[in-house]
């Protein structure tokens, strides 16, 4: 059985919050956080996939809950939505691997493929990472029945 995947949409303001919650909600199961400590009680309590994450809140801003998801979970997919986007916040969250930067209003075609790519890539590293540990696994063995061979 397939499960759907958990999206947590990050932002301040209601409007963008609730418009990816219904843009979403038929294909993900979706979680919202108006703050970046909403945000990591979400994350530390539910095995999050995805992060839409807004980058100017009041509190603790959006480059600073990036760094803390990262800290929690590198595997977390982040995208960033935000209507202030600038040079050095588009750098920034490039050297935090964010999966996509994504500027307001967004093209909620756009929306919807930039997510499921990211989510499709997820996917992607989880299995590519439980094939080494298989791998792994068998080059283990193999060493150990040569060594019982030679003995």
């Amino acid at each position: 059985m397939k499960t759907r995947a958990n999206i947590l949409v990050v932002d301040d303001e209601l409007g963008p919050r609730e418009s990816l919650k219904m843009i979403l909600k038929n294909d993900y199961l979706v979680f919202t956080a108006k703050n970046g400590w909403d945000a990591l009680d979400i994350i530390r309590y539910e095995p999050i996939d995805l992060v839409t994450l807004d980058l100017k809140m009041p509190g603790m801003q959006g480059t600073e809950l990036l760094k803390e998801i990262r800290d929690f979970n590198a595997d977390i997919e982040v995208i960033i939505v935000t209507g202030c986007g600038t040079l050095k916040t588009a750098t920034e969250a490039i050297r935090y691997g964010v999966s996509d930067y994504i500027l307001k209003p967004f093209d909620v075609v756009e929306m919807r493929s930039v997510i499921k790519r990211s989510i499709g890539k997820k996917s992607l590293n989880k299995k590519q990472k439980e094939l080494v540990k298989e791998l792994e696994k068998i080059l283990v063995e193999e060493k150990k029945n040569q060594r019982e061979a030679y003995s």
